[in-house]
């Protein structure tokens, strides 16, 4: 190309320009930008809840293996992984919202009302737990075949025969290197949230990026 004098066309998607859109007639960067704040706030919130409902029950089950309580929680874990996210959530809205009157059922803030965090936190309370539980059960799985491998290795049997804290073998010599694995799973589990954005966005109001692909 340098030889002849030519350059090489570079596509407009990958210089920004998206183009506009055939319904509105707006540049397409202009309506995607808005709507990305929410989906990553609802993603981000339902990450940190699977993470922390699933890697501390995933832990739970691995050290009671065989006890109540695993086989209480594994139960638990099976139901969420068979329901599909908007069963969970119509569940949650005929409970939460209708009948007690918890928590507001749509949208991002109550209308009428000058925007606050607390108003903010209320409504996103719903769509996080029902997106974020649907990908806790399955990091629970991971996390308890994990930490089972891990603290049937030789080296966690030294560190006990060394006389160290439970705990301490727990956290500094189990849950270390568990946590190697479970980190990739964490990884592939970004892009099925992403997905469920679609579902959680639609049935609650959300003006985010899943509810414009369904609406487009």
């Amino acid at each position: 190309a340098a030889a002849t004098g030519r350059t090489t066309s570079v596509p407009g998607i990958l210089e920004g320009a998206f183009g506009y859109s055939i319904r509105s007639s707006q540049a397409v960067l202009d309506m995607v930008a808005p709507r990305i704040g929410p989906t990553l706030l609802l993603m981000g919130t339902a990450l940190l809840i699977a993470l922390l409902v699933g890697i501390t029950f995933g832990i739970i089950t691995a050290v009671r293996q065989y006890g109540k309580l695993d086989y209480a929680l594994t139960s638990f874990t099976m139901i969420l992984i068979s329901t599909p996210t908007f069963v969970l959530g119509l569940i949650l809205i005929y409970l939460l919202g209708v009948s007690l009157r918890l928590l507001p059922i749509g949208g991002m803030q109550t209308l009428g009302k000058p925007f606050n965090l607390i108003d903010l936190f209320a409504h996103m309370v719903m769509p996080a737990l029902i997106l974020g539980f649907a990908y806790a059960a399955p990091l629970m799985r991971y996390t308890r075949s994990s930490m089972l491998e891990v603290l049937g290795s030789e080296y966690v049997t030294t560190a006990r025969a060394k006389g160290l804290a439970g705990r301490v073998v727990l956290v500094r010599h189990g849950l270390r290197n568990a946590l190697i694995p479970i980190i990739t799973v964490i990884g592939l589990q970004v892009g099925r949230l992403l997905g469920g954005t679609v579902i959680v966005e639609t049935m609650f109001g959300i003006p985010g990026i899943g509810r414009w692909a369904v609406d487009s």
